[in-house]
């Protein structure tokens, strides 16, 4: 569903200064219902790869397909649109808007498409209901916690069905608790409605409940673990991979 061919960012290089491979010709692909975690040390590229994949930035070579379509031919009202079709994303801040109630927030895209008041209540009903929010809807942001902000954040992300969901550090801002809470929700969309999930996280335990992890590091991809049928083993190899990562480089793909 989503591919990325020969990915490169480069930074810099203007006026003799010396330039930094964020991304280095990367190679990567996600199924359709996936649920795809990104890990990587401080400045390994894994944020500069979200924002490439979701057309916050552009590549300096290379390309990325979003179903078919290459997002290199998608350029101003046609790229915006894009975006606001078939991305959804969930930023480490919440990126509510205060003035609205929570409610309000999550309906944002369906407002933005003109979807029928009778269908905005319908879907914003059942998200609201399978991410526990249904109780707050109508407060406003600095009314709830944060994990309930996160929440909302992500019913907003999915509302409008987008084709892939990008989360940059959901559970950055949360507490053990909340954190947790939010992956459950997460990874329960994933499985019951199949929604096309990549999540970048710092976080071992929030990256145990993707089903497949990807590490970066330097740009490039370090190696990549699947789950099996154990989360707590899986757990234990992304903690071992993590640990690994400050040695020698690898190139395995282990399965839980």
């Amino acid at each position: 569903m989503l591919k990325a061919v020969r990915l490169s960012r480069v930074y810099g290089g203007s006026r003799g200064a010396a330039t930094t491979k964020a991304v280095d010709a990367m190679d990567l692909m996600v199924a359709e219902g996936e649920f795809l975690g990104i890990m990587g040390p401080s400045g390994s590229g894994k944020t500069t790869l979200l924002q490439l994949l979701g057309t916050i930035d552009r590549p300096t070579s290379g390309e990325v397909f979003l179903e078919g379509q290459p997002l290199s031919s998608l350029h101003g009202a046609e790229l915006a649109f894009f975006r606001r079709r078939r991305l959804g994303f969930i930023f480490q801040e919440f990126n509510l808007l205060d003035a609205l109630t929570l409610r309000e927030n999550i309906i944002i895209p369906l407002v933005l498409e003109r979807c029928p008041v009778p269908e905005i209540a319908q879907r914003v009903k059942a998200i609201a209901a399978r991410l526990g929010i249904g109780d707050v809807l109508d407060k406003y942001p600095y009314e709830v916690s944060g994990g309930q902000k996160q929440r909302a954040a992500a019913a907003r992300a999915l509302i409008h069905q987008p084709a892939l969901v990008l989360a940059d550090e959901p559970t950055g801002a949360l507490d053990s608790r909340s954190a947790r809470s939010l992956m459950e929700a997460l990874a329960g969309l994933n499985e019951e409605e199949r929604a096309t999930i990549l999540m970048v996280t710092h976080d071992p335990v929030s990256a145990s409940y993707c089903r497949r992890v990807l590490f970066i590091r330097d740009g490039r991809i370090y190696t990549e673990l699947r789950r099996g049928q154990s989360p707590e083993g899986f757990y234990q190899q992304i903690l071992d991979v993590l640990a690994a990562m400050g040695g020698e480089a690898g190139g395995r793909v282990v399965r839980a």
